[in-house]
């Protein structure tokens, strides 16, 4: 087997522990969906950019998610830093790395009032954001003007719906820093839950995410639950519409990677 192929054959699920990294993981998705249902050229695709476009405001309209963002890219900021001259670092990676945060800093400043205010103020846009809820709430006679919109060409959708999303981006482009240090800070080890169950004591360890890795085929899923005393983990068989969930009964070979900052 190549390493490609090894590669192809393991799934792994991540695990927040702290409230801080599940706002950036939460942000990570829904920002993932909304660029990629831009690109798309469909008006159902364009739908669905501005279904998740109302999400991003909604997951990123917290009051003091931008200072909280500020507060941890600073912190990263002064950290990668004191790595300057270390004869270990990429220095040109680090150099580049470092510039990246303070564009992205500079981008949050700029962005004045509260989070959206400019989606907010657009009555057409709130409308739809509002039958959006309903199921079935955007049909042509419920919205003709939107219904018209959809039928605009895809690049004149697609251009609407970037200028609606551009001053929302420096909140992804932060969320994207900060798990990416925050990822590339893993360290990963080999463990085996006997009868499909493990824990580990942590001794008062602290760390933000955890990844659990295993055998894609075995077509099974985690459990974690995490203190600062004891790490643990189930795996179980998925329930689906026809099998209930049930305890994997045999051993279980899987990675763990603890990441922090």
């Amino acid at each position: 087997m190549t390493s490609n192929q090894r590669t192809a054959a393991v799934t792994s699920f991540e695990f927040p522990l702290v409230e801080r990294t599940r706002t950036l993981l939460r942000l990570e998705q829904v920002y993932q969906r909304l660029v990629f249902f831009i690109a798309q050229q469909e008006s159902y695709a364009h739908h669905a950019a501005l279904m998740s476009l109302f999400e991003v405001l909604e997951a990123a309209g917290r009051t003091e998610l931008k200072s909280d963002l500020l507060q941890e890219l600073e912190r990263q900021k002064l950290n990668l830093e004191a790595l300057r001259d270390n004869p270990v670092v990429q220095q040109d990676a680090l150099e580049s790395q470092l510039e990246e945060i303070e564009r992205t800093m500079a981008s949050l400043l700029e962005i004045t009032g509260k989070f959206g205010q400019h989606l907010r103020e657009n009555e057409w846009l709130m409308a739809i954001k509002q039958r959006s809820v309903i199921p079935g709430g955007t049909c042509q006679y419920d919205l003709p003007s939107y219904h018209l919109w959809l039928q605009h060409d895809s690049e004149q959708r697609r251009a609407d719906l970037q200028r609606w999303a551009a001053p929302l981006m420096p909140t992804a482009a932060a969320a994207n820093i900060l798990l990416k240090l925050l990822r590339d800070s893993g360290k990963t080890h080999p463990y085996t839950a006997r009868r499909g169950a493990f824990q580990q004591m942590s001794g008062g360890k602290v760390v933000q995410l955890i990844r659990v890795g295993f055998d894609r085929s075995l077509q099974i899923v985690p459990e974690v639950s995490a203190n600062k005393y004891a790490i643990n983990v189930r795996f179980i068989h998925a329930a689906t519409g026809e099998v209930r969930a049930r305890q994997v009964e045999d051993d279980v070979d899987f990675s763990l990677t603890y990441c922090k900052f």
